[in-house]
């Protein structure tokens, strides 16, 4: 499926914060202590890793819902197993509502009600005339996001997306399922708070998925007495029936037409990001606080760059914290025509690659040094890169190639075979003379021939410069406006 444009949309959180309550003297480092300690070690996946053969993977199932449709990669597939991840991609069209829920594992997702912290935002929703019996609705803070952002989730967190744009809104999202803060097992799991999520028409791909599988027929209120229902909220029967949503055939994402809620303002939204603690009194270091969201589109956020080849920019637990406790991390690719990604592999984590535009070729080598792919990537497919597994990345000749990868680590690393940076290069040349047997000339052009870091441009071999049409040059002056522009 292509990759619709990214709008902005509204995202409420809800965080558990147990320490909010306690003095924040000792305790609030103890809870934080814990916090991290309790990610130190993942689930084991159920498979061995044995990959012999990876696949560019599109997704299997789909609900088709009355305001936007929500598809997954098939989960029992052993690339997946191995990672110890799922994928979820929504499509949420203009004044859709996809509905609130919550899942049993940690996410990023390329684009939450907080219990135990404040309701901060109010609405008065009496009309004007009737001042004598005036209703202000109280909520927490609501989020909006763009185009390029990463937002970091928690397991367990109830979440909600609202599409306040015009066109349709797309979101990928990683869910770690072999993370320990996942106690149940590796099946992914949706639970939704309302609606009838299965309420939809349901397309199959590929391998049928059991309803059971993904995440019930209902949302969690159907499995409650009535009378319970009515109680715990203190209504009515007929409105705790109203809770369950049984007759509901909507689907799992809605039309919202009448959308009206509070938004912060601007400055309020980004004093946090600019300066996190300016004027803090201990509250800004809790989660209900807590920066969720770095946007990784922006040309200056940029770690590589290479006016002729791309740019690489990497989001981690030093540039976003709450990473360290959810354990993930993200790197967003953008290589123009021809650019090239140098020989590489993740030290200490699985990386799952979304093709977010564009196409190029990718060659991925095992231990046995057999390829386990030689393919070409299309926009809106997934790959996974085990651990240790070499990769390298060609964008196309005709469009250039942009991806987002989610890495099962919250400081991964990454080492490579060629360029300024390279595991080769930081051999004697006798080592490299002896290991490859050739001579010290040959040593020293493997060594010092690439002086890019990590993003390679084209050389003559593959795309002869008196022949290169000036269209296929990248634009580095325009990178360097879009630079400018975006530090104003």
């Amino acid at each position: 499926m292509a990759l619709t444009s990214f709008l902005s949309f509204f995202i409420l959180v809800p965080l558990l914060i147990r320490g909010l309550s306690a003095q924040l003297s000792g305790e609030q480092d103890f809870y934080w202590q814990n916090l991290q300690t309790q990610q130190q070690h993942k689930l084991q996946a159920r498979t061995d890793c044995r990959v012999e053969r990876l696949t560019a993977q599109e997704p299997t199932i789909r609900f088709e819902s009355e305001a936007g449709f929500t598809e997954f990669w098939d989960r029992n597939n052993q690339q997946f197993e191995c990672a110890g991840v799922a994928a979820v991609r929504n499509v949420i069209q203009p004044r859709g509502l996809l509905l609130p829920h919550y899942n049993n594992a940690p996410q990023l997702l390329y684009g939450t009600v907080i219990p135990g912290c404040a309701e901060t935002f109010e609405r008065d929703t009496q009309p004007r005339q009737d001042r004598r019996r005036r209703f202000m609705d109280r909520h927490q803070k609501v989020r909006q996001f763009r185009q390029g952002d990463i937002l970091a989730l928690p397991a367990g967190l109830t979440l909600w997306f609202y599409n306040n744009g015009g066109e349709p809104l797309v979101t990928v999202a990683l869910l770690d399922t072999g993370n320990s803060a996942n106690q149940l097992d590796q099946t992914f799991r949706h639970f939704f708070l309302a609606g009838n999520p299965q309420g939809g028409r349901q397309s199959y791909f590929g391998q049928r998925e059991t309803e059971a599988q993904q995440g019930g027929t209902n949302n969690i209120f159907n499995g409650f007495d009535d009378e319970i229902l009515a109680d715990a909220f203190g209504v009515d029967v007929q409105t705790a029936r109203r809770l369950k949503g049984q007759d509901d055939l909507r689907g799992r994402i809605v039309r919202a037409e009448r959308f009206d809620i509070v938004l912060p303002g601007e400055e309020e939204e980004e004093r946090w990001e600019r300066d996190p603690y300016s004027g803090a009194n201990g509250l800004e270091e809790t989660l209900c606080t807590a920066k969720l969201r770095v946007n990784l589109d922006e040309p200056a956020r940029a770690d590589v760059y290479n006016p002729r080849g791309g740019r690489i920019s990497s989001l981690n637990s030093q540039t976003l914290p709450i990473l360290s406790w959810l354990r993930l991390s993200a790197e967003k690719g953008v290589l123009y025509r021809n650019g090239l990604v140098a020989p590489h592999w993740n030290l200490n984590a699985h990386s799952i690659i979304y093709i977010t535009r564009g196409s190029g070729r990718f060659q991925v080598v095992g231990h046995t040094g057999r390829s386990v792919f030689d393919g070409v990537v299309r926009e809106g497919q997934l790959i996974i890169v085990p651990q240790n597994y070499v990769v390298v990345k060609r964008a196309s000749p005709d469009e250039g190639l942009e991806w987002i990868s989610f890495k099962t680590n919250d400081n991964a690393m990454t080492s490579q075979l060629a360029g300024r940076l390279s595991a080769i290069r930081a051999m004697p040349e006798e080592v490299v003379m002896t290991a490859f047997q050739v001579s010290r000339d040959e040593a020293r052009r493997l060594k010092y021939n690439r002086e890019e870091s990590r993003v390679f441009s084209s050389t003559s071999r593959y795309t002869p410069r008196s022949s290169r049409p000036m269209s296929y040059m990248p634009k580095p002056f325009e990178y360097a406006l879009d630079v400018i522009k975006a530090m104003m």
